[in-house]
């Protein structure tokens, strides 16, 4: 089946066991695109079975990863919908009827088998390449699995699969796959605790939320036949299937790491939606970058909106092999967004990160500095490395070293910050003047103009890399520039 004729539904539905990462991200990014390039709907559900290793803070992560990445859903949590509860734990009755059904008609067992049995099986079946479970209690008598139960001893149930054949299972991605049944185990369905394990609750939502496609990560491949096999034993259409492509690690091996790590020029290498949003990656940018992990256009174009990405989206489009996450090139994204921004917009933007920083920065002095940032800036955090300076009284201790031009030597550079001085106390203040008279000093004392500029940038910014010099002078002001060229020649002569 490659088609639906139902009305578009899609969900993302993850388990709120961790951060929310960019692989999850960008499976609900692909859902988002399909269900609003189809006109369909887009729902969340919170799959929270797993009680064990639920952490409620990964709900917060979520539903904020979320909202950052305007992925708009238009059902689930917060936003309610003809097809709740939208999470889990809250459905439990509904899939009390839905197992019990299963076990009344002989689809479905108790078992009973210890801990110390299961790990007996392992042991003896997973050398010889068998499914670990032997399916001990498959035929065990039904009336006996009751009174077992009703005297409270522990078991689990188990959904009775096929034991020879096969199964052939359509993905839209991957095309026909096809399944060797003995290959398969009786899985549990519901645990001990009476709590449905994942592949149950799953497919039961699916079919009452009315989903018409499932797309979802590469990983979840392997559960196809056991997911397919459960529709059939309810009587149930599955929904079209889409697996995508995993996410590799930038080097091309492994998947995509689950841990934040640092690159060996010290840069935060993140994988969590938060943090992305933390360095400052603009909404925009990462969801046109995580559109083209595993999905393109037309092999060229790069830069798309999110309307664009919309109208354009399709499966058809998606690569079944597994792609790589890029950082540079999401730097590269996010600086193509950040320079289409008005210097007001920026501003806004990288105040908060300024005051994080410790910097009180003026706005309107922001708003002159912005245009000669956003050619350099990548991620709104490393606004301080680049203005930090002009919002300063006194600037912190810097290499006497770094004021000295290429083929000249500390005692060379006194003569050249007085000339600058000289020249800059009495020039008009605006960059036209600044560039004109300074450009003429450097020709009266017959030396190359990197020669005088670099020692000047030093002294007023106190680090090599800055936004445009005469720019900076200008914003920086006569009084500021005069004071710090005369603190740097003091500096030099008490050296």
């Amino acid at each position: 089946m490659t088609m639906s004729t139902k009305p578009v539904r899609v969900r993302y539905a993850p388990s709120p066991t961790g951060d929310f990462h960019v692989g999850g991200a960008r499976t609900a990014l692909f859902n988002y695109l399909f269900a609003r390039h189809n006109g369909g709907k887009f729902i969340l559900r919170i799959e929270d079975t797993d009680q064990k290793r639920y952490n409620p803070e990964a709900v917060e992560w979520l539903l904020n990863g979320l909202r950052y990445l305007g992925l708009d859903w238009d059902e689930g949590p917060e936003v309610g919908g003809d097809y709740g509860p939208y999470v889990q734990t809250e459905r439990l009755s509904i899939y009390r009827q839905y197992y019990q059904q299963l076990l009344d008609q002989g689809l479905a067992y108790r078992c009973f088998a210890t801990p110390e049995e299961l790990e007996e099986m392992r042991r003896e079946r997973k050398p010889k390449g068998l499914p670990t479970y032997d399916r001990r209690y498959r035929d065990y008598d039904p009336d006996q699995a009751i009174a077992r139960a009703d005297s409270g001893e522990s078991h689990v149930i188990r959904i009775k699969l096929p034991v020879d054949g096969s199964i052939t299972v359509h993905d839209v991605i991957r095309g026909d796959i096809t399944f060797q049944n003995d290959n398969l185990e009786d899985v549990i369905i519901v645990k001990s605790d009476g709590i449905p394990t994942y592949h149950l609750a799953n497919v039961i939502d699916d079919h009452l939320m009315d989903i018409s496609h499932v797309l979802r990560g590469d990983e979840w491949v392997s559960s196809m036949p056991l997911h397919i096999h459960l529709y059939n034993a309810f009587g149930w259409e599955p929904p079209v299937m889409a697996h995508l492509p995993v996410i590799l690690n930038p080097t091309g091996r492994g998947k995509m790491s689950k841990r934040e790590s640092r690159a060996p020029d010290g840069r935060v290498l993140p994988v969590f939606v938060r943090t992305f949003e933390e360095l400052g990656y603009l909404s925009d940018a990462m969801v046109n970058y995580m559109a083209l992990v595993g999905w393109s256009y037309d092999d060229k174009t790069e830069i798309m909106d999110r309307e664009e990405l919309i109208d354009r989206f399709s499966l058809d489009r998606v690569n079944a092999s597994p792609a790589s996450w890029n950082y540079d090139k999401l730097d590269y994204f996010n600086g193509v967004y950040l320079r289409a921004l008005t210097p007001e917009a920026l501003t806004d933007l990288v105040m908060p990160y300024l005051a994080k920083a410790g910097i009180n920065a003026d706005r309107a002095t922001m708003v002159k500095i912005a245009p000669f940032i956003q050619e350099r800036l990548n991620v709104l955090s490393d606004v301080s490395n680049w203005v930090d300076f002009f919002f300063i009284d006194e600037l912190p201790p810097y290499d006497l070293n770094l004021l000295v031009p290429k083929k000249m030597s500390l005692a060379d550079v006194p003569p050249l910050l007085t000339a600058a001085r000289d020249t800059l106390a009495k020039t008009e203040f605006n960059h036209d003047a600044i560039d004109a008279a300074l450009r003429q000093s450097v020709k009266a004392l017959g030396i190359k103009a990197g020669q005088m500029f670099q020692p000047i940038r030093i002294a007023v910014c106190g680090k090599l890399v800055a936004p445009p010099l005469f720019n900076t002078l200008e914003i920086l002001g006569r009084e500021t520039v005069l004071k710090r060229l005369d603190q740097a020649i003091s500096r030099l002569e008490q050296n």
